[in-house]
């Protein structure tokens, strides 16, 4: 089975970092391919960049030479999972519902831990079109840029459980979700310092999507994920105007 993982941003050492993470999970047999979109953010911490990022990553699987059995969006909040889904037939799996679908399992109600502030209405709005809003708690922001949680670890570390154990105490959340792709990976250190739960949306996406594979489940193609309508759409970016899958 191969999975490929998708940055939204440009940072390639953010790309590695998500890899790694999904590959401490991944089953025997599992290969994770990390791939960088060529164009968009180095970071994604807005609307435009999100729209960008949609983009990206769209060209980026569309371009990838081999075959491939899933794709996991590994962007907290981003647009553009409804994107690979038309072109796709393959299991998409995005990190904001991976862990919050999953976080469910766990407790009562779970909050998610973020970067900036201005990202807080774009995660909401992605967990209200998910149907996974009911059961949130709270989106708290710890105030970090993307890229500061590779500059400087401890700091990020320290934002991000003083956040936690805020959703704990004050917003009485059960589990917390990392809700950032830059996080993963500090799932454990966060679990320790609340005595919660915690998901980290790859690793959790990377188990979803060898599920559904091993399921030989793909994404309905009857109405809302259908094909794109054949048309000219001018300057459009993506080789062979998408694919029937790998």
């Amino acid at each position: 089975m191969r999975i490929l993982v998708v940055n939204v941003n440009t940072t390639e050492s953010v790309t590695a970092a998500i890899a790694a993470s999904a590959r401490t999970v991944a089953a025997s047999g599992t290969e994770i391919v990390g791939l960088t979109p060529r164009f968009g953010a180095e970071s994604v911490e807005g609307n435009l960049e999100s729209h960008l990022a949609a983009l990206g990553v769209a060209d980026a699987v569309l371009r990838y030479p081999g075959p491939y059995d899933a794709v996991i969006q590994a962007g907290y909040g981003e647009h553009g999972r409804e994107a690979l889904q038309e072109m796709l037939d393959v299991p998409v799996v995005d990190i904001t519902d991976a862990a919050a679908s999953t976080a469910q399992f766990l407790g009562h109600r779970y909050s998610v831990v973020t970067t900036l502030d201005r990202t807080v209405p774009l995660i909401e709005d992605r967990l209200l079109l998910a149907g996974l809003d009911r059961r949130c708690a709270s989106v708290r922001a710890s105030g970090l840029e993307v890229l500061a949680i590779e500059r400087d670890p401890a700091a990020a570390m320290a934002a991000i459980v003083a956040q936690a154990r805020a959703a704990v105490v004050e917003d009485h959340a059960e589990v917390i979700c990392l809700g950032c792709g830059g996080m993963a990976g500090l799932d454990e250190q966060v679990a320790a310092a609340t005595g919660v739960p915690v998901v980290d949306g790859v690793t959790a996406a990377v188990t979803i999507a060898e599920s559904l594979v091993r399921l030989d489940l793909r994404t309905s193609k009857v109405r809302t994920f259908g094909r794109p309508r054949p048309k000219r759409i001018d300057g459009w970016p993506f080789p062979d105007g998408g694919r029937d899958g790998p």
